[in-house]
């Protein structure tokens, strides 16, 4: 059974990657509140907030054999409306969140003999896209971080991300409030739907496992084709 710690486990792609990985492995999820994960076998919780200082973070005695850090920020605005403090908000919650987390556990994920950490980016970093400023410079910063420290921790850490496109999750549930802005959000990708959080993090439990022991500093696009094809 191997151990796994994943942030923000309690809604959205976390909860499905925390239900799918605790089938069969013991998973630590760390999180502001214990909401979805009741009655869960094989899951610990411990209370914390990425934004808080690192000295705030629990500490865990035992070896991580994955990490996954699933916190993020959806914030979209013309630049004329965004304010400085919008863009350090989500370099704070993506970037910085994710930089304090690995720092913290890095000696758990050493005492391992192969370790992997999944972050999460966008499709709107790699594919421009009207009023994505803010979180598409952080995202980009994520996968800057990933490329970097892929190369850093290799050979005994990979370092990969998964780069979603829109994802039926709390986070976006603004976006997709209604019969129209979901079939908007449908018709602008190939396959005509949107994503689905199991999906991203079957995703997920991929990049962790052995069959993705060759793969290291991907970012991985799960994004219904949006990125890389045109339909017809």
């Amino acid at each position: 059974m191997k151990t796994y710690l994943i942030i923000g486990g309690t809604s959205g792609i976390g909860l499905e990657a925390t239900k799918i990985l605790s089938q069969n492995n013991r998973v630590i999820v760390l999180s502001r509140d214990k909401r979805n994960i009741e009655g869960l076998s094989n899951v610990e919780f411990h209370s914390a907030d990425v934004t808080k200082s690192i000295d705030e973070f629990p500490q865990i005695a035992d070896a991580i054999d994955g990490l996954v850090y699933c916190p993020g920020t959806i914030n979209l605005k013309p630049l004329k409306s965004l304010k400085i403090d919008d863009f350090q908000n989500d370099i704070e919650v993506n970037l910085f969140g994710a930089v304090k987390v690995i720092n913290k556990y890095f000696p758990n994920l050493k005492s391992t003999e192969r370790a992997s950490i999944v972050l999460f980016s966008t499709v709107a970093v790699q594919t421009g896209m009207p009023y994505h400023a803010s979180i598409a410079s952080a995202k980009g910063a994520v996968e800057g971080l990933v490329r970097s420290l892929a190369a850093e921790f290799s050979p005994n850490i990979r370092v990969n991300c998964i780069a979603p496109s829109i994802t039926n999750t709390p986070l976006a549930e603004k976006l997709l409030n209604n019969e129209v802005k979901l079939k908007a959000s449908e018709d602008r990708h190939p396959l005509k739907r949107i994503g689905e959080a199991k999906e991203i993090a079957e995703t997920v439990a991929f990049l962790l496992s052995d069959s993705a022991s060759f793969l290291t500093g991907q970012v991985i696009k799960v994004d219904g084709g949006i990125s890389s094809i045109k339909p017809l």
